[in-house]
């Protein structure tokens, strides 16, 4: 699209960012470029460090590496996760994705995955919504990285009941045997990027990652947009 084109477009149907609700300059994507500063990173670090969101999830699966982009706090971010999730933006995601990517290009945090697994829906709420957010987040992902999706490697075979007012054990049982993993051939001596749109507690990715970890020699990574566990927030400076 041309300049021109894209000003006149921008001037009849001007856009908004989803934070602040300022309209967007030309140049900006979804997120206007202040409060895409303000979002709180979730630093990344690599090599020997290891997170608290990796913590998670050790001595459970295979980890390789974990973390997320942000915190999830606050209104603003429950606006960004809200308007990807349920109001038909699932490009911001897609957006952040490349943010992240473009912001952790100096770290090991891609190195040597071998496919992006986005966390699946169940299809009664695929159908009800049209999209799978996670689906938007992997092609960021694999957009920026050149890594491959396999959206057919894992199936949700349970629309169980939202995890939002579930306390964590509650949250653990309303997750269990609602995956089932395909093709676990294809698994085999891989390392695999699981994604998903918010880590609270870590079930619903970990109750993926254990069908997984069932291939031999498998290795898994995570990555979300958000965290919204509170001992990262007692943890990080």
């Amino acid at each position: 699209m041309n300049k021109t084109l894209r000003d006149i477009l921008d001037f009849f149907f001007p856009r908004f960012c989803c934070m602040c609700e300022r309209r967007l300059a030309i140049t900006e994507q979804h997120i206007c470029v202040g409060c895409l500063r303000e979002l709180n990173r979730i630093e990344y670090e690599g090599g020997e460090h290891h997170g608290v969101i990796e913590r998670l999830f050790w001595g459970r699966i295979p980890i390789e590496r974990a973390t997320s982009m942000f915190l999830y706090e606050g209104e603003n971010t429950r606006k960004i996760l809200h308007n990807i999730k349920y109001f038909d933006k699932p490009e911001t995601a897609t957006m952040l994705a490349k943010v992240f990517v473009m912001e952790n290009k100096q770290t090991d945090f891609f190195n040597d995955i071998d496919f992006i697994i986005p966390v699946p829906l169940a299809k009664k709420k695929l159908r009800r919504r049209g999209y799978n957010q996670c689906d938007f987040i992997a092609k960021g992902l694999s957009e920026a990285t050149g890594i491959p999706i396999r959206t057919d490697i894992a199936v949700r075979t349970i629309n169980n009941p939202t995890q939002t007012h579930l306390s964590p054990e509650e949250r653990k049982n309303n997750v269990k045997n609602i995956f089932q993993v395909k093709n676990t051939g294809d698994l085999e001596n891989k390392h695999v990027l699981i994604v998903d749109d918010v880590i609270t507690t870590g079930s619903t990715i970990l109750s993926l990652a254990e069908e997984v970890a069932k291939a031999k020699q498998v290795r898994i990574s995570i990555f979300s947009l958000a965290f919204a566990g509170e001992m990262i927030k007692t943890t990080l400076p």
